[in-house]
């Protein structure tokens, strides 16, 4: 919520009684009691400027009841006062009350914020809000609404009275803020000087007006003339002669509460359960729906008739008839929809209504307006006799017409609005609209709360057309009395009298032009005019009282002898009250994890129970005689609460229910904060606070992070950087296949490796030649020999790389030498002695140096050697030649032809011989990657012959060549070794253990993909991944008994989500050993000491290169010169210069998942050399915000010492033993994991599956992923493990499995016949795994019904597909559409038998065995089962074609439909019935499906595309 700049003020006149009134404001706390339109806000607002002028501290809170009345104030006080005003409501912050940071926003972002009161109630409860610490000023708009429960009463007595009070005009740190209030009828009930004490003391205020300004009052305040007038009620004998109504109530007669399918639900639970607490609650239930008979329909159908009654006294018939067919109409058009009030009702339920409201016999209404005068009352009658005469009288005084009509109930409202708008007399001069309010008074809603949904216009359009005058009649609710932004009317008519005095003077207050009406319609009421005249003397003793100089404050008398309970958290403030508490625990049940197949509420029992048990089987039902105290109540949370914590009981010495229910509520939600369940917020623990590098970073406060983008960080460690004033040299000695051993000198001691450690290069036409590499520590003295040693090193390099190099810089990081001369050595050294004279006695030509002559003299002073190496043509001086001999001729006349051809440009070509006789070197330049074959990396290219005349011979032998070409390989994997021995000896210093993590396994973990190295860290990534989420939710699961599994699943996901693994890497530094950089042999050169002074020298290279460019083209085009500096800036063009600035710390963009990934490597390579136990020390090195990682078989011992020895299990366990081929040590852990949230039974107090659950799903992901990664010869990427896991762990296969599991148990019976009397039938039945589930739901056993059925009809074709099929059966698998609670209690189960067995994986192996799952995945394994799934497959061919792609739901009368776009056109659609998510899923993979056929995808994929996928762009289709 971001401030915004507020405009200039507009100028405003203050009037003397608004100054009065002000000035009285800054002197007490009072609320201003001021007539509407009288200016009460421009005080307030007068109010609010002077104290952010005078505190910039603290900020004024501006209170109003309403969303439309606070949205209204904000922009009057923007518009005013030019300071930040901010506006938060439910509507614009859904989530205010538990997101801490959108407070402090507020607090520091606003110097004024307007809103509701619950809003600030909600947050001050939460400690979100110091009223005394963050608040100076409190405004209370409507202020008379300050009474018993209201918002703005609770906020003053629990978090204002108990501040201390402001001390003179010093503003303290924490005090009470100053308090206005604003109302045009400080006043309720009967009782004005009784209302003034209870409004004064609550919000310790004066109620005040003006008193020395009264007459400039008056002239601004038009009260409108009173006139009432009276009509003749009808009397109906019976019922109003409505046929609609008579039809409905011909249905109403016949009806009986017994066939409702509520009751008949009822009836059944009733039958079927043990006696118990469920049971007794039902009984209850049964009784009381039975006394009141207020099901859905039953009572539904009586409120329309009802209010269809009333409506006819009121309108007429016409409009009773009206009714009944709209509201019946909507009905219907409902039933088919899956929105709207119907929308949550079971099917059994809206097929009773619809049946019911179809044998209503209807009739058609007819609009015809003599039909609608013949169906009006006499009351309609005269209020449109009264809006003809007040439309004449102001048409009469130039005046346009503008009314407002006040009725009580939203359905009077529609109707009446509704036959003002059809009569063709009142047309032309009136247009009308509606406004109603949100109240669920009974007395105002109506049936199914169908109401508002027969408006024609939404609020905010009717009341624009009413100010701009589009409208100028609006029937309304009293929502229109107060509250909303009203222009001033000409008449005000009250089709039904007000309740009250607030009621008369707000809706009075509507009428505020000059020479306005305000009118009360009266039946023949003998009373009516004496309680207008009794309000009349009411509102006059008021206005005296507040305007009583000498009255002052009463000091407030609570009677209250006690302190009402309350718990206050002292961190944080947050307040726990005996009111918020039931709120409280229905938030917190709100957000347990659930299926969707039991409602999450807290049940309250009282003691003693309502009714008497069995009442509802009574014939006859005896009256009921009303309990008046006192009471007790048991407040019962849902299974997945820990049963210790999942009850409360009060003794029974409450004297209301409401009490009885609220201590109940208010001791468990205490119990939760004591036990940890609650944050010091008193929210659920949707985040637990934890430290940060960076501060406090709140981990659990907010939803999973999203992924960071990048992060800066240092560039990559350079193993070969040392300081420059380190110049010293080390001896090692290294060796590639058969050449002549080397020196190795390098500036730093190179660590000792392993023979199994040392690379071995693949070089084409030799195979693979494996490097020593022997280092010791012992120093280089001789200078001589580091002088030769940098002399060879920079000669042999410079033979190919040359062209990247620095003629004259010399100082290598290594230097290379061979460790005896060869006489090959020795004729080199003797040429390019004679090389150095030659040049130095005559001109040298273009190509040569010391090092490369021109091979004509060469031969002339040494014959025609045969140990060259290295030959350069001169028409292409570039390319490297490899020497292979000499030819003497003679050649081919091609041979010839193609000589000619070649020097065609030298005219002193001849040919002559010997030629040299050369080929290309091969192209394959990185050793480190295995060759395909012996052929591989060979050159193609044809020899060729070249004139020794036109050509330059290197100075180099062939092992000095071969060492060029090699050695660039041999450093890469140099470098990687140093820098992964370094990363050892930093990173794991602490944790010796890790450090005998093998050389390979670490240099796989830290080299990413980005380096394109022949190996990368994504496999070890993949199964990183899987054992960090598997240890880490053992050690949830151990730590935190009491935590469900929303808990559980949160916090693991904070704790391995990328962000989180990015910054403890950071905080170890790992980012400096990631190896990312890339090995390009083709752009490679020698490392250099100094890499910032090459740098430099290659920059003012190029610039100069730019420079002569640039001076060309200006010669091309007469342009004038313009000097370009090795930035590329002009100088002497115009352009500032600026002196050249300190070189920046060298930074690479590292991406966040990158270093993410290395840390899940890490731990991936710790697990394959030592296990869970090295995985879990290497989780200690990263901590991951958890306070301990222990060994888990500590944790599973933990977690064991917890679990109780109960006997007097069911016998029944024994048969899910024998299907899991597993017999458990501990029963209850088996209890627990059939145990679904909806069972009511009491065999024993054990909390639902879901912990289970989530410690089986890491388990299952665990077995799988650790399968795959090791699968026999298959090596699969990431990708290809991705979608086999999928294929694997997806709710579809679970279920399935869970419905094939069976065991036969014997069904023996006793038979009789005639011959042989009574036998024994021997016989067997099937027992299947998920008939044992435990659960007291309806739709749980109709959930599984229908699925078993699925599963009885595609089962078969299901298990040959698995079974036999080159194709994974995922069509098969979705149809299914089995309710995702059937997989979880299969992951349950899994996570038992994990428990029990002391964290046995092979015992979790052994039931995936048994129950089938194990066949399956090596089957997919051995058979190469194509598994991929048709969205992905579709996305992985869009991504590849580039097309754009979407799958799109639609639901339409009923059915579902699934259309696959591609670029936007349909390219298949596929329809279902509507059955809830599961049908979503299965139509959308039959358009994947049918759309991946339609467009032949399968036959243009290739093996890589799976690896090649960013899964995370893959729309999820797992259920």
């Amino acid at each position: 919520m971001d401030a915004p700049t507020p405009p200039d003020p507009p100028v405003v006149n203050t009037r003397g009684y608004q100054q009065e009134l002000l000035q009285e404001s800054l002197r007490r706390n009072i609320v201003i009691a001021l007539d509407t339109g009288s200016g009460k806000t421009h005080i307030a607002m007068l109010r609010m400027k002077h104290e952010v002028e005078h505190q910039t501290k603290k900020i004024c809170w501006f209170l109003a009841p309403t969303v439309a009345l606070i949205e209204q104030q904000r922009d009057v006080i923007a518009a005013a006062i030019p300071v930040p005003v901010g506006l938060i409501s439910g509507a614009s912050e859904p989530d205010q009350w538990k997101d801490a940071k959108l407070w402090e926003r507020v607090l520091t972002s606003y110097r004024i914020v307007v809103s509701t009161p619950q809003i600030v109630l909600d947050a001050l409860r939460h400690g979100y809000i110091d009223l005394g610490a963050h608040i100076s000023l409190l405004i209370f708009d409507e202020a008379h609404h300050a009474t018993l429960k209201h918002p703005y009463n609770e906020i003053m007595k629990a978090f204002y009275m108990p501040l201390p009070p402001r001390q003179g005009d010093v503003l303290q740190d924490v005090c009470r803020p100053a308090v206005l209030g604003l109302t045009a009828s400080p006043i309720y009930g009967g009782n004005v000087q009784g209302a003034f004490r209870t409004i004064e003391a609550n919000l310790d205020c004066v109620i005040r007006s003006s008193r020395l300004n009264r007459e400039e009052l008056a002239t601004f305040v038009h009260r409108p003339i009173f006139r009432h007038i009276l009509y003749q009620p009808v009397d109906y004998d019976d019922t109003v002669p409505s046929r609609n109504l008579l039809a409905l109530r011909g249905v109403l007669e016949h009806l009986d509460i017994e066939d409702d399918p509520y009751v008949v639900s009822l009836r059944s639970q009733l039958a079927n359960l043990q006696p118990g607490e469920q049971r007794n609650r039902v009984d209850q239930k049964l009784s009381k729906t039975l006394l009141k008979k207020d099901t859905f329909t039953h009572k539904g159908l009586r409120d329309l008739a009802r209010t269809a009654d009333d409506i006819g006294v009121e309108l007429g018939y016409w409009a009773a008839d009206w009714y009944i067919w709209n509201v019946l109409e909507q009905v219907k058009k409902q039933q088919t929809l899956h929105v709207g009030v119907m929308a949550s009702w079971q099917a059994r339920e809206k097929a009773y209504l619809l049946r019911l409201v179809s044998q209503v016999q209807l009739v058609p209404i007819s609009y015809e307006p003599k039909d609608i005068l013949a169906g009006i009352s006499p009351k309609v009658q005269v209020l449109i006799s009264c809006l003809k005469r007040e439309e004449q009288s102001a048409r009469i005084q130039g005046d346009s017409y503008s009314g407002l009509i006040f009725a009580t109930r939203r359905a009077a409202v529609v109707g009446l609005a509704e036959i003002l708008s059809r009569l063709p007399s009142l047309n032309e001069r009136f247009k009308v609209g509606c406004l109603l309010g949100t109240s669920n008074s009974a007395q105002r809603r109506d049936f199914l709360d169908i109401t508002r949904d027969l408006l024609k216009q939404n609020a905010t359009q009717t009341l624009k057309d009413f100010k701009m005058g589009d409208k100028n009649v609006v029937v309304a609710t009293s929502v229109a009395e107060e509250g909303l932004d009203i222009q001033a009317c000409g008449n005000v008519i009250r089709f039904n009298p007000p309740d009250n005095m607030v009621s008369w003077a707000q809706s009075r207050g509507r009428a505020r032009r000059q020479k306005s009406t305000y009118i009360v319609m009266f039946g023949n009421d003998p009373t009516a005019i004496s309680k207008i005249l009794e309000w009349e003397q009411t509102e006059q003793e008021m206005v005296a009282l507040y305007t009583d100089v000498n009255r002052v404050q009463e000091e407030d008398s609570h009677d209250e002898l006690d302190e009402p309970i309350q718990f206050q958290v002292e961190s944080t403030g947050a307040l726990l009250t005996l009111d918020s508490a039931i709120a409280h625990l229905h938030h917190f049940c709100s957000v347990l994890p659930h299926t969707g197949h039991s409602q999450l509420l807290p049940i309250f029992d009282l003691d003693p129970p309502e009714m008497e048990e069995g009442w509802h089987s009574l014939d006859p039902r005896p009256g009921v005689k009303p309990y008046e105290g006192p009471w007790g109540a048991t407040c019962i949370l849902p299974r997945q609460v820990p049963a210790e914590l999942r009850r409360y009981s009060t003794s029974c010495v409450y004297p209301s229910k409401r009490s009885a229910r609220n201590h109940a509520a208010f001791f468990l939600y205490h119990r939760l904060y004591q036990e940890g369940l609650l944050n010091d917020h008193l929210l659920p623990l949707t985040s637990v606070i934890q430290p940060d590098e960076d501060g406090a970073v709140k981990l659990l406060l907010q939803e999973v992070e999203q992924r960071a983008g990048t992060a800066n960080v240092p560039i990559q460690l350079d193993p070969w950087a040392i300081a420059k004033d380190e110049l010293r040299w080390w001896y090692n000695e290294l060796l590639i296949g058969d050449h002549p051993p080397l020196y190795m000198f390098t500036r730093r001691p190179l660590p000792s490796f392993a023979p199994d450690e040392l690379p071995t290069l693949y070089v084409p036409g030799k195979g693979r030649m494996k490097v020593v590499i022997r280092s010791s520590e012992v120093e280089v003295e001789d200078d001589c020999a580091t002088s030769e040693a940098i002399r060879y090193t920079r000669r042999m390099f410079a033979s190919l790389y040359s062209s990247r190099m620095e003629a004259e810089k010399t100082d290598f990081c290594y230097a290379f030498l061979p460790m005896e001369e060869s006489t090959t050595d020795a004729r080199w050294k003797e040429r390019r002695e004679w090389q150095e004279k030659r040049l130095e006695r005559i001109k040298r030509s273009r190509l040569e140096t010391l090092d490369r002559v021109d091979a004509e003299a060469l031969v002339k002073e040494f014959d025609y050697p045969l140990d060259l190496a290295l030959v350069r043509s001169n028409e292409r001086y570039d390319k490297l030649l490899q020497f292979i001999g000499w030819h003497d001729g003679p050649i081919s006349p091609e041979a010839e032809e193609e000589l000619k051809d070649r020097y065609d440009g030298f005219p002193d070509y001849k040919l002559s011989f010997p030629l040299l006789f050369v080929q290309p070197f091969p192209k394959r330049a990185n050793f480190l990657i295995p060759l395909d074959s012996a052929e591989s990396g060979l050159t193609h290219e044809l020899p060729l012959l070249l004139h020794p005349k036109f050509a330059i011979i290197d100075m180099v032998g062939v092992d000095d060549v071969q060492y060029a070409f090699q050695l660039p390989s041999a450093l890469r994997w140099l470098s990687i070794a140093i820098t992964v021995r370094e990363m050892r000896d930093t990173i794991f210093a602490s944790t010796p253990s890790l450090a005998t993590i093998p050389f390979n396994l670490i240099r796989t973990a830290i080299t990413a993909p980005a380096s394109q190295d022949t190996i990368n860290y994504q496999r070890l990534e993949t199964l990183g991944d899987t054992v960090l989420k598997y240890i880490t939710s053992i050690q949830l699961f151990s730590q935190y008994p009491l935590w469900h599994e929303g808990y559980l699943s949160r916090r693991k996901d904070h704790a391995v989500n990328n962000n989180r693994l990015a910054k403890e890497a950071i905080r170890l530094g790992l980012e400096r050993w990631i190896i990312r950089d890339q090995f390009v042999p083709r752009k490679w050169r020698p490392r250099y000491v100094d890499e910032s002074a090459f740098q430099q020298n290659r920059r003012q290279q190029q610039a100069q290169l730019d420079t002569d460019a640039k001076a060309a083209e200006a010669d091309a085009t007469g342009g004038a010169d313009v000097e370009v500096d090795a930035d590329g800036k002009g100088k002497g063009s115009g352009e500032p210069q600026t002196p050249p600035r300190k070189k920046k710390k060298q930074t690479q963009q590292l991406s966040t998942k990158m270093l993410a990934d290395v840390v899940e490597s890490l731990i991936g390579a710790a697990y394959e050399h030592g296990s869970f136990d090295l995985s879990t020390e290497a989780l200690r090195l990263f901590g991951l915000g958890l306070q301990r990682w222990d060994r888990i078989p500590d944790c599973v011992s933990v977690a064991l010492s917890r679990v109780e020895v109960v006997s007097g299990l069911p016998p029944q366990l024994a048969l899910v033993e024998e299907m899991l081929g597993y017999q458990f040590l501990r029963p209850i852990l088996l209890v627990e994991a059939l145990t679904h949230a909806s069972y009511t039974g009491d065999i024993v107090e054990t909390i639902s599956y879901e912990r289970l659950e989530f410690l089986g799903d890491a388990t299952l992901d665990m077995v799988v992923t650790d399968f795959l990664y090791h699968a026999e010869g298959k090596n699969y990427g990431p990708g290809s493990m991705h979608i086999r896991k999928e294929s694997l762990v997806n709710s579809h296969l679970l279920a399935y499995l869970c419905m094939k599991t069976f065991t036969l148990v014997d069904a023996t019976m006793p038979a009789w016949n005639q011959q042989d009397g009574v036998f024994l039938t021997c016989d067997t039945q099937r027992v299947y795994l998920h008939q044992c589930i435990l659960h007291s739901s309806p739709l749980v056993l109709d959930d599984l019904n229908v699925a078993f059925a699925r599963y009885e009809k595609n089962g078969d074709a299901i298990r040959g597909a698995l079974e036999n099929d080159s194709i994974y059966p995922w069509a098969a698998l979705t149809s299914l559409q089995a309710p995702k609670f059937i997989s979880d209690i299969m992951e349950s189960l899994l996570g038992a038998v994990f428990l029990d067995s002391h964290g046995n994986l092979d015992a979790v192996r052994g039931v995936l065995r048994t129950l089938g799952f194990i066949d399956i995945m090596e089957r997919i394994v051995r058979d190469e089962v194509d598994v991929l799934h048709p969205v992905s497959r579709l996305a992985m061919w869009a991504d590849r074609k580039d097309f754009k792609w979407e799958i799109k739901t639609e639901k339409s009368d009923g059915d579902v439909s699934c259309v696959v776009l591609i670029n936007d056109e349909e390219e298949f659609r596929a329809t279902e019935t509507y059955r809830g998510k599961a049908s979503l899923n299965e139509v959308r993979f039959a358009a994947a499906e049918g759309a991946v056929r339609r467009l032949n995808v399968i036959e243009e994929e290739t093996p890589e595309d799976a690896d090649d996928m960013e899964w995370g762009d893959v729309p999820e289709y797992i259920v």
